[in-house]
Parts: structure tokens; C-alpha cells; sequence
């Protein structure tokens, strides 16, 4: 290739990029002229503000004429290009890298840096962490006193390391028995007995925060029902109502209860005819129909949010009539689909009073016909700490702003995507539905080659544009309905979390729903190759090992496929490839039809669902591409509850962990769908570990037959051992040697004979291998079922077949499934002799290792492996 320095060149070596990035043929020579150039002259026309009070960037145009359509194209700078597992290697290392990433994406800046938080009693909270808790609440009793008080009514004491013995000795009750309002956020409480017994002595209580304590993970999920119980009063528990809320809560939420005014002053007051604006959002409400809910009490209400809830308990019909009521009730935000039906309009119709409907007005809805709108869609801002270093709440706000591209040539496409975020200029382009800007990746080549290749973005306006106008591009552009647009907005808004939960919920009750009854174990039906004349079986294979290791006299390799007895290759064989390679109906393949339900993961867990639902040996697994919503609703419920969030993202099929990651950010799980279709499947975050590392076990499974099904587990299996200690602080989970075990083609492999495996195993866990054998064995045998069953189309008299099963197992010694691999990689069986933990603990010898896998598959022999 010659470097390019015409525009005809440029347009023959890029004419597929050209046409791949959408660029109005009308624009390429004035892109060719900036490439050459390097002219990168936005600046002229742009500049970037600062917007939601400096935590994110808009982009206006500021060149004093307008700036038509189609009419410019525009030069973006890559500011950071990486590998996803690099990322925060290169935050650490590269200088300046970091500070540049953080100030783009506006986590530059301590958020309470501005000014200090003022507690009510005068003491700035930094100097209110400072204080021990003895301290604070003599503090809060003198407070108080001043403001006339006789008893302290609310007490924050919230992150100051209390334990379950610093809040016995706190002795509350005593101190402050007349307490409405308790919050507790943030300590280290964990016994939950010991937190029930000291919060229910607070008879009055109505509010009552116990968030991120441990008591709360630790504790059964009968801890609430047993305060309740101990509180008749409480209205607010970890920030939802309960089914008792009333006047207190409604208040609270409305501003007129507040540390300053916990309780009305007189009781026969009407403390909420003032309220005119109600934010109960995401407040677990399950029903609105409540005394104090009324237009009696609120007369003066005139904006709802009621976002986040449930309210199950209430029949639409029901509810419109309870919001009919409020007279001056004029602005309504509310979860479409939701509690109030599907239909905008229909809202609308049935409370006439609304004026407008989730930020947009009502008679423009009614003008449109439009029935699902949402104009006010909040954006996911970056959330940080003081002490977090700029790295952590880089990696934590990247997905907001990057972007990503696979390299391809002629021979193979890259296994892992390149990751980018534009320059300032380009990450300051806001999301719109309705953009006015489009912009696309654009790989230039100035040598002609690949080697040469610089990336750049290119913006050019697709709508007129003038001066003081946003600058916006669609975030999802070319993404329709159809791949779940709307779901994939949640990587970037906050959407409406009640759709996703009753999603996730009617997911979860189909797999519920599912059962199954186990196939009968038949007697061998499948015939024995093996010939009474002698004569030998030819096998053609491109498997190496096969030809290295295949040496029992009933068997010979040929080179032709044509001549086989048996074929068993590594390549896939469907009707195209039969055709043109001769195969005939009378030869035997190493494969079966429709094998994908088992060896593709998406149609593994689909298969397993259809048949189990959701067996316990199944950790929760979504099919990106097609139950987004489920997994984003599974995601708030696990989050609400408090419930780890940890999740693994695989490719649909790629082997080797290849392009796979663990995150419990769902901005990234969103985002990573961009990078090819994958299922995210909930992390095993607490697996059994062999000396503080995690590992996993390769099973090899053999199938002579579908129907009836005969399968057959070999004697030999090994372990795969991670190399470092294993745990879940977050920046290991960038450490491919921390998380993950196949270390044969990267990292350093330390192979652990499995006979000292076991042994060690069972001496540092004082468990029986045996019992997990079994249980693994019943595993592996209902995964084989669901296949038999829900794709019966898979037998064939002319296939049989080898798969490796992978198993983990978790912190109680039970196996969990993590997937079935087609012409599994027999290496380490190959290459050393194991003495067989099952059957008469016999030794296994590797060079033998195909002589018995083929002795079973096509001699009906059973050396070495166990029938299941």
C-alpha cells in the first residue's frame, strides 16, 4: 500500500468506512481534507457549559451564522482508547490520565466541597464525625433544651461505627423514650436480635432507618415483621411505608416534619393542609387508599409524584378516583406502564384536573395520541466520595461516555472491543430522541494499511442548527423497540424501576411455574460398531490428539473423509458442509444435531429453563438480547433489598472467558451489549475456595444416544485453579488471575493433581468428596434431560458425542453450573495419569485417555467411565 495523498485514494481505501459511518457522500472530500490536514477546529464553532449544577456538560453552537444541515463535518479526538480489562491499570500508571478523565466527566470536584454541612445545633458535620457517639447525644439533649423541648424526638446517628455493644450501652429507650424518629444508617450493626430488642422499647416510634447495616443481610427477613410488631406506630422503615403509614409519613414527605418540627404542636391540628407538593417515589407503597390520603387532609395538593410503587393493592379504577378527588391536583408523575394502566391518555381522561402529565403538557398528549410518555426522564449522575480516588470514580462514570469498536481484517475479527472516550468537545454531546448532531467512529488509514490506522471521531449536523442551540446525538442510534431501546435508556436515565420489577416478577413466576419429570435410565440401546469380521474402524479427525492418542487395534486414522467409518472433528457440521465434503448418512460424526441448545450458553439456560425453571444448580441467567427488562427489574429488587449485585457478562459463544466480565454497575451491563450478544448471569460471589483461590472442574461427559437418553461421565476430571487469592475488593475485578480459572492460554497454569486435590480438599473443608460427586452427578444428568426433552429433534442413530461440563461450586458445597463445551480441550488428560477418585479407584492412564472414550461412544464398553 502508498500513502495516501489523493482524494481517489482515500475514497478506494476507505470507501467501506465511508459508507459504515453514514457521512453524506457530499461531506467525504471536506473529511479528507481535515484528515490530511489534522484540522480539528470545533473549538470555532462550539463550546461546552456546565449544566446540573456542574455535574455533567451540554454542548452548544456559538458561531454566529447557523449551521445547516449536512453542511460541516467536525474532527473529535480519542482522549482514551483501551481494552476494557487495561482500564484501570492505565488510570494508575498513564500521567495525567486520570485527572483529565475525572475533570471531563465531572468527578473532579469533592461534592461537599463547596461549602461545609451545618447541623441544626451549629456543629459542621466534619466536626460532628469527629465526636464519639456519647458526645452526639448529649449534643442532641442539649439541643433540644434550647429549643424548649423536653425530649428529644429525632436522633440521627448515622456512620459513627456503632456496634452491637455501643448501642446496647447507649441505653436509648432510657434516654429518649418519647423518640419519633430513629436513624441508624450506615453503622455496623450486625446481630439483628440485638437491634430489635433496643429499637422496639421506642413505642412511639414513627420513622426508622436501619440502612447498610450488615443486621439486615445477616438477619432471616423476619426482622421487619418482629419491629413492626414491637412499633404498632412506625409508618417509615428503611425509607418505605409501611401498611401503616398515615399522617406522619405523608407529612414527612411533604416537608412538614423535619428534625426542627417533628410533631404537630396541637393535636386536633390539620398539619398537611399546607402541603401542596407530595413526593412519594420509590416508596414501596402498596396502597394509596388511606385516611390521611384524602383531599380532606390535602386540600391544597397540586403535584404528585408517586414514581416506584407498587400499589398492587389498588385497582386502577380505584385509584383514578382517589386522585379525582384532590381539586387542585394539576401535575402527576407516575410510572408508565404503571399502577394507573398503560395509556397516558387514558390518565388523563379519567382525572381531567391534570394539567401535566410526567413533564409534558396534557393537551399536547391528548393533541399527539401519544400513550406512553416520559419527558422528564432524570439523568444517572455519578455518585463519589470524598476520599474515593479519581480512578475509582472514573471506572465508576466511563459508561456514560464510552464508546466502543471491534477491529476486523480480511483472515479474522478482533476477540475483544476497543473502548474510547471522545475528547472533551465529543463527550460533552448530550443524548436526545431527537438529535440534531450524529457521530460515528472513523478508522483512517494515511499508510494504506491497517498498521497505520489512527481512530477519530467525525459529528456533522442532521438538522439545521443555530446559535445558542444544544448540540445532541442519540446515544441509541439505530436502535429501535425491536433490541429493546427503552430498557437500554436505563444505562444512561433513571426509567421507570415499578415496569422493570413487575417484569423481573413475571420472569421469575414462569420459571417458578416450570417442572419437570426425570427421564428413566434405560439399558444401553445403541449398537456396537465393533465388527465380528474384524475388520477395523477408519476415523478421520483434525484433532491432533485424537491421531496422537486413538491406538487401540479396533481403530485406524484415514485422511480421507470420504473412506470413514467415523468422522470427529472440531469444525461444525450442518448440511453445507456435508454436501461439499461427501459425508453420507452411513458415517458416524461426533456431534449431534442441534447441539447449540447445550454448547451456545443463551440456549443452554433457556433450555434449562423451559424444562427446570430455575434449579438451584442455575444462578439466575438473562439472555441480554432478549430479557433485558427482567434482568434491569431483578437488578432494583436485589439493590432495594440490599442484596449483593454482582454480575458476570458472557458471550453467547466464545470460549476461554474470552470477553468477559464482572461488574455490578448496570450502566456497564447495558453498555456491554454493544460489544456482542452475551447473557449476564449472577456472580457466584461467595464459591467454595481451595486454599483462598477459586476454582472450577472440568466433567467429561459422553453421549451415545438422545432417545433413549445414555450418558456416561469419565472417571477422570481435573480442577482449574485461579492464581491469586481470591476475593471481591472491587479492583480485582480488573485481575483476570483473581476471577477466573482457565489459565492454559494466558497467565501461568499451575496444575494440581486431582487425587491431592480431593484429599487436601476434604482435609480443609472436612467434607466428603463423594457427596459432591453425587450431587454433581445429578447436575450434570438433568442438564442432559432438559436437552433431550425440550429438543427432542436432537437424536440421531449416526451421532455421538464428547462434552466438557464446567462446574463451580459454591460456599456450601453445592455445584452450580457454568457451562457445556463442545470438543472439549482433553490436554491435561491427555497429558498426565490420574488415579480415579470414583468406581475402584483405578489408574488412569493419559495416553489412554481416547482409547476408553472411544472404547465407550462406539464399542459399548464402560472402562473408566460411570453410566448416569
Amino acid at each position: 500500500m502508498t500513502k495516501i495523498q489523493a482524494y481517489e485514494d482515500f475514497v478506494k481505501v476507505h470507501g467501506i468506512l465511508l459508507a459504515a459511518s453514514g457521512l453524506p457522500r457530499a461531506l467525504h472530500r471536506k473529511l479528507f481534507d481535515k484528515l490530511i490536514s489534522e484540522t480539528f477546529d470545533g473549538g470555532a464553532y462550539f463550546q461546552v457549559h456546565p449544566c446540573q449544577d456542574g455535574r455533567q456538560r451540554s454542548l452548544l453552537l456559538t458561531s454566529a451564522a447557523p449551521m445547516p444541515k449536512d453542511s460541516n463535518v467536525f474532527l473529535i479526538d480519542h482522549a482514551w482508547t483501551f481494552r476494557l480489562s487495561d482500564a484501570y491499570k492505565q488510570l494508575q500508571e498513564v500521567p495525567g490520565l486520570a485527572q483529565r478523565m475525572a475533570a471531563m466527566m465531572c468527578v473532579d470536584v469533592d461534592s461537599n466541597s463547596d461549602a461545609e454541612e451545618i447541623d441544626g445545633d451549629g456543629v459542621s458535620r466534619d466536626n460532628y464525625s469527629k465526636l464519639n457517639v456519647t458526645d452526639i447525644v448529649e449534643n442532641e439533649i442539649g439541643y433540644a433544651k434550647e429549643r424548649g423541648h423536653d425530649t428529644v424526638k429525632w436522633l440521627e446517628l448515622e456512620e459513627l461505627d456503632i456496634d452491637d455493644d455501643m448501642l446496647l450501652s447507649l441505653d436509648l429507650s432510657s434516654k429518649f423514650p418519647d423518640l419519633l424518629a430513629l436513624s441508624l444508617y450506615g453503622n455496623k450493626l450486625e446481630n439483628g436480635e440485638i437491634v430489635v430488642q433496643e429499637v422496639t422499647k421506642l413505642k412511639n416510634l414513627k420513622a426508622l432507618w436501619l440502612n447498610n447495616n450488615p443486621a439486615l443481610e445477616n438477619c432471616d427477613g423476619c426482622m421487619a415483621d418482629t419491629i413492626f410488631k414491637g412499633c404498632p406506630g412506625l409508618e417509615i422503615y428503611n425509607s418505605c411505608f409501611t401498611s401503616n403509614f398515615g399522617e406522619w409519613a405523608l407529612g414527612f414527605c411533604g416537608g412538614v416534619y423535619k428534625k426542627d418540627n417533628p410533631c404537630p404542636i396541637h393535636q386536633d391540628d390539620h398539619p398537611l393542609q399546607s402541603v401542596t407538593s407530595l413526593d412519594l417515589s420509590n416508596r414501596s407503597i402498596h396502597s394509596l387508599i388511606n385516611k390521611a390520603f384524602s383531599p380532606g387532609e390535602m386540600p391544597s395538593l397540586s403535584h404528585l409524584n408517586i414514581r416506584g410503587n407498587p400499589l398492587k393493592q389498588n385497582s386502577v379504577s380505584e385509584l383514578f378516583k382517589v386522585l379525582k378527588g384532590f381539586p387542585c391536583l394539576q401535575t402527576l408523575e407516575v410510572d408508565l406502564p404503571g399502577p394507573l394502566g398503560e395509556s397516558a391518555i387514558e390518565i388523563l381522561e379519567s382525572v381531567p384536573n391534570i394539567c401535566l402529565l410526567n413533564g409534558v403538557n396534557g393537551s399536547k398528549i391528548l393533541e399527539t395520541g401519544n400513550h406512553v410518555i416520559d419527558s422528564v426522564l432524570q439523568p444517572c449522575l455519578p455518585e463519589w466520595t470524598a476520599e474515593e480516588p479519581l480512578a475509582d470514580r472514573v471506572i465508576n462514570a466511563m459508561w456514560l461516555y464510552l464508546m466502543t469498536y471491534r477491529l476486523a481484517d480480511e483472515e479474522k475479527i478482533d476477540e475483544t472491543s476497543v473502548c474510547y472516550v471522545m475528547d472533551e468537545l465529543g463527550s460533552a454531546l448530550r443524548h436526545s430522541d431527537e438529535p440534531n448532531f450524529r457521530v460515528a467512529p472513523f478508522l483512517f488509514m494515511p499508510e494504506g494499511n491497517l498498521d497505520s490506522a489512527v481512530s477519530y471521531s467525525i459529528l456533522w449536523p442532521i438538522q439545521n442548527v443555530q446559535n445558542g442551540d444544544e448540540c445532541t446525538r442519540d446515544f441509541l442510534f439505530g436502535i429501535g423497540e425491536d433490541k429493546q431501546r427503552s430498557a437500554r435508556l436505563t444505562a444512561y436515565f433513571h426509567t421507570p424501576q415499578y415496569y422493570f420489577i413487575q417484569e423481573y416478577e413475571k420472569f421469575h413466576q414462569m420459571l417458578q411455574s416450570k417442572s419437570s419429570t426425570p427421564l428413566p435410565v434405560k439399558s444401553s440401546s445403541s449398537k456396537t460398531l465393533r465388527r465380528t469380521d474384524g475388520r477395523v474402524l477408519r476415523v478421520y479427525t483434525d484433532l491432533p490428539q485424537v491421531e496422537e492418542f486413538l491406538t487401540r487395534p479396533e481403530f485406524i486414522i484415514t485422511t480421507e473423509v470420504k473412506d470413514a467409518d467415523i468422522i470427529w472433528t472440531s469444525m461444525q457440521v450442518d448440511d453445507d458442509v456435508k454436501r461439499a465434503a461427501g459425508i453420507t448418512d452411513r458415517q458416524y460424526i461426533s456431534q449431534f444435531p442441534f447441539e447449540a441448545c447445550l454448547v451456545m450458553k443463551h440456549h443452554l439456560a433457556e433450555t434449562i429453563q423451559k424444562a427446570h425453571g430455575s434449579p438451584d444448580w442455575l444462578h439466575p441467567t438473562y439472555n441480554l438480547e432478549s430479557h433485558l427488562s427482567p434482568l434491569i427489574g431483578d437488578y432494583y429488587v436485589r439493590k432495594r433489598d440490599g442484596l449483593n449485585n454482582l454480575w458476570i457478562l458472557k458471550p453467547w459463544n466464545m470460549a476461554r472467558t474470552i470477553d468477559t466480565t464482572v461488574t455490578d454497575n448496570l450502566s456497564a451491563i447495558i453498555r456491554l451489549m454493544e460489544t456482542g450478544p452475551k447473557i449476564c448471569q449472577k456472580y457466584i460471589e461467595h464459591p467454595a475456595l481451595f486454599q483462598g483461590k477459586k476454582f472450577d472442574i472440568r466433567y467429561v461427559v459422553l453421549v451415545r444416544s438422545v432417545k433413549p437418553l445414555e450418558l456416561f461421565l469419565a472417571d477422570v476430571f481435573w480442577v482449574r485453579l485461579a492464581n491469586n487469592q481470591y476475593t471481591l475488593d472491587k479492583h480485582s475485578l480488573f485481575e483476570y488471575e483473581t476471577h477466573f480459572t482457565v489459565m492454559n492460554y494466558r497467565g501461568r497454569m499451575n496444575h494440581k493433581n486431582t487425587p491431592e486435590f480431593v484429599k487436601e480438599f476434604e482435609q480443609e473443608h472436612q467434607v466428603k468428596w463423594l457427596d459432591i460427586h453425587e450431587r454433581v452427578r445429578n447436575m450434570i444428568r438433568s442438564v442432559f434431560e432438559a436437552a433431550a426433552t425440550v429438543h427432542p429433534e436432537m437424536h440421531s442413530p449416526m451421532s455421538r458425542a464428547m462434552y466438557g461440563v464446567d462446574v463451580i461450586l459454591d460456599s456450601s458445597f453445592q455445584p452450580k453450573l457454568l457451562e457445556v463445551t463442545y470438543c472439549p480441550d482433553c490436554t491435561r488428560a491427555c497429558k498426565y495419569d490420574m488415579q480415579a477418585i470414583v468406581g475402584g479407584g483405578e489408574l488412569v492412564k493419559g495416553i489412554d485417555f481416547y482409547n476408553y472414550v472411544f472404547g465407550c461412544l462406539f464399542l459399548d464398553e464402560t472402562t473408566h467411565v460411570c453410566p448416569l
